[in-house]
């Protein structure tokens, strides 16, 4: 699940001033990667994690400084010693990390409201930061041309060109130089929807997996008491309907995801041949492949479509599957192959 999402909500309920603090850059090897972030309030209370535990401390008491001073700074912390004097505590993970330190005020809130409001819409951000200037605001710009934060200086027209042109959850953050300035680039992904198609007792565990890895969980089914937040708690949204119903009403996209597990034969064909057209970033079907081959009218399951869905782990059970399926929904979402696919 990506840092952002729970700090963003951290944000939005504090009752007054705190810090983010952003990983912008790592030399060798680190716990997390740039575009990580943390909430640190006024109190110094945190949310999110920066590493393994090992320098959220440290960045608290930096950021308590950020606040009295209110101005934007970097910190580094070596990670590369193995012994108990230096930063990591021992850590030895080969590292060196430079944190970024933004005060969020009064007079900055509402950038990153802004910035909240845009992800719950399903809106691609990028934020770019000047590092040499520490006292302008973040520019913000999301993927429907809206602007806000530092505005005061033309955007750039490789900013334009990253927004626009970079593939769901696949932008770099970090460092770059331009005409002698550096700024830092980070991209606000929405959260991922997943579609379950089958709200059988097989779903709630695949919900709760899919959930804590930062989907957004949909649930569709024709059965009213099956797809429904007493069966399936955890979901995001319920939406009960005949496949002929539901597909046209949640309007699937490239970024969505989706799983068919009704566990009935006639239904799972009908929704294949309503999905099959849809331009997914994933399709995957619950059963053994050769079930699977026989819902299509060639009788061969297309290339795009996972079935078996999941990676091979050898799982058994609904806990175990809905580890399987949740671990090839992150490998496609990171753009990384399976070993089947290799």
């Amino acid at each position: 699940m990506e840092s952002y999402y729970a700090v963003l909500e951290a944000i939005a309920g504090a009752p007054g001033d705190g810090v983010l603090a952003f990983i912008i850059q790592v030399e060798g090897s680190a716990y997390q990667k740039e575009g990580t972030c943390m909430w640190i309030d006024a109190d110094g209370k945190t949310i999110g994690l920066l590493s393994g535990g090992c320098l959220e401390e440290a960045v608290a008491v930096h950021a308590i400084d950020i606040l009295t001073r209110r101005q934007a700074a970097a910190v580094s912390f070596d990670l590369r010693a193995e012994d108990d004097s230096s930063w990591g505590q021992g850590a030895g993970c080969n590292g060196l990390v430079l944190i970024w330190l933004e005060p969020v005020t009064s007079d900055t809130r509402h950038d990153w409201l802004a910035l909240k409001r845009c992800l719950d819409r399903g809106e691609h951000v990028l934020m770019v930061r000047s590092v040499v200037h520490p006292n302008e605001r973040p520019f913000f710009q999301s993927e429907t041309g809206e602007q806000f934060g530092g505005c005061c200086r033309t955007p750039r027209p490789e900013w334009r060109e990253w927004l626009q042109g970079t593939p769901f959850y696949q932008g770099q953050n970090g460092l770059y130089e331009a005409d002698g300035e550096t700024f830092y680039i980070q991209h606000f992904w929405p959260k991922p929807r997943l579609v379950i198609f089958g709200a059988g007792p097989d779903a709630p565990p695949l919900v709760l997996a899919a959930k804590a890895a930062g989907f957004s969980v949909t649930v569709s089914d024709w059965r009213p008491a099956f797809c429904h937040p007493s069966h399936v708690p955890d979901a995001d949204a319920w939406v009960i309907g005949f496949p002929h119903e539901t597909v046209p009403a949640l309007h699937l996209n490239e970024r969505d995801f989706v799983v068919v597990m009704t566990h009935q034969f006639e239904r799972d064909r009908e929704l294949v041949s309503l999905l099959a057209d849809k331009p997914l970033a994933y399709l995957g079907v619950l059963g053994p492949r050769r079930r699977t081959d026989r819902l299509f009218p060639s009788g061969s399951t297309p290339p795009f479509v996972r079935s078996p869905a999941g990676i091979s782990i050898g799982a058994r059970g609904p806990h175990e599957i809905a580890v399987s399926i949740t671990a090839e929904l992150i490998s496609v979402l990171r753009g990384r192959l399976t070993r089947a696919e290799r």
